[in-house]
């Protein structure tokens, strides 16, 4: 297929396609659906080899949100029956995070509901990533606060945080149907002012809300231009309880074409799969990690994750190996750009802290419960694998990980 031909050879010369041609990946059929794969994964080991980075999510201040973003189970007036609680104490947060670095994570994503954090929360939080840095020597930490105010993410920066993670989760031109407490502008600000402080950039987006082709072109596209290090790819986990619960339109085969289309506009980015991906890829996960280099392990932010042994699973059964806490993710050239803040372990965090977020745009919103029936076809709502998180962070259970 000459488009594909084409989009690998602009991948390896880290050359934008055009809006037509990343029209046209999502366009393509189910019958070209490995083919597509097969060529976005050739851009995809260019660039990171077989290597799979593990993030672990840990939050630390769940629900209670003032924001009305529609996809998410945090938000203002939510009913979705989550976990509230409110600031946990720096050993709490170290003592979750040390589940997630012992299962083979690298990074750490620090996250806490609401608009954005205040000057006493920021104190908060850097004395958390203290005490994560001090017990676990090497750690990568990105925060995911909400959006900050001058000044906030020059402290993160000093507090020893390596990353910044904010999504724009959707296109500017349909933001406003998403969320109105707050706009598009915003969340870039935010993104520009994690960039101007030295800290590594992740910004993502949130597939299966109901946008076109176009709003995910728009959004990938306005990324790029943005230049994170890490851009999370979450696909939408219709919870019930948020003006999103009836939105299930994707397929295993459609999150695997919106994966490529992101990886051929952003060929040498870390693209993580964060949230959603046990709900609409489920049996063909393993596939996707031809087309992304980097997945949460584990639970997420409020709901639960497939379990962290089958992640691992996973990863060595598709032929992929787990990045090494000694290993650059990034390409040199980004890794050198990066300078001292991703030198030693270059990447940007989060998305979902990626992934569908709570109102300060998290990296990672919403998970999944890790059984699966096997009678559903791939067009019905699959609330059986939605399941709220009741371990973990803020309760006495131990985590997944």
């Amino acid at each position: 297929m000459d488009l594909l031909n084409t989009l690998v050879d602009k991948g390896l010369r880290r050359e934008l396609p055009t809006r037509e041609e990343a029209l046209a990946v999502l366009a393509t059929s189910d019958d070209d659906v490995l083919d597509v794969v097969a060529a976005a994964g050739k851009v995809r080991r260019h660039w990171f080899g077989r290597r799979v980075k593990l993030n672990y999510l840990v939050n630390l201040k769940s629900g209670l949100c003032p924001e009305d973003c529609s996809y998410c189970s945090q938000r203002l007036g939510s009913s979705t029956g989550i976990l509230k609680y409110s600031w946990l104490k720096p050993d709490e947060a170290s003592k979750a995070a040390a589940a997630g670095l012992a299962g083979g994570a690298k990074r750490v994503c620090l996250v806490a509901s609401g608009r954005g954090p205040t000057d006493r929360d920021v104190d908060r939080v850097a004395g958390t990533i203290k005490a994560i840095k001090e017990q676990n020597e090497g750690v990568e930490v990105c925060a995911c606060l909400g959006l900050l105010s001058d000044g906030q993410a020059e402290r993160l920066r000093e507090a020893g945080a390596d990353a910044y993670n904010h999504n724009l989760n959707t296109s500017e031109g349909t933001y406003g149907e998403i969320t109105t407490t707050h706009t598009y502008a915003d969340r870039v600000d935010t993104v520009n002012k994690a960039h101007a402080a030295g800290l590594s950039a992740c910004s993502g987006l949130i597939a299966g809300m109901g946008e076109t082709d176009e709003d995910l072109v728009d959004v990938v596209f306005s990324l790029r231009e943005l230049d994170p290090d890490s851009v999370p790819v979450n696909f939408l986990i219709p919870v019930e309880g948020t003006p999103l619960a009836k939105e299930w339109n994707l397929t295993p085969q459609r999150c695997l074409r919106i994966l490529a289309m992101v990886r051929f506009v952003c060929p040498d980015v870390e693209v993580r799969i964060a949230g959603g991906r046990e709900v609409h890829l489920r049996t063909m996960q393993p596939l996707a990690l031809n087309l992304a280099n980097s997945i949460f392990l584990g639970d997420y932010l409020t709901t639960e994750g497939q379990a962290g042994q089958a992640d691992l699973e996973m990863i060595a059964d598709a032929g992929f190996v787990v990045e090494g806490a000694d290993e650059v993710t990034l390409p040199e050239h980004r890794a050198e750009a990066a300078g001292s803040v991703c030198g030693s372990h270059a990447d940007a965090g989060c998305g979902s802290h990626a992934e569908a977020g709570c109102g300060s745009g998290c990296g990672s919103h919403e998970g999944v419960a890790a059984t699966a029936t096997a009678t559903a076809t791939v067009n019905e709502p699959r609330t059986d694998l939605v399941a709220v998180r009741r371990r973990g962070a803020g309760t006495d259970l131990a985590p997944n990980a």
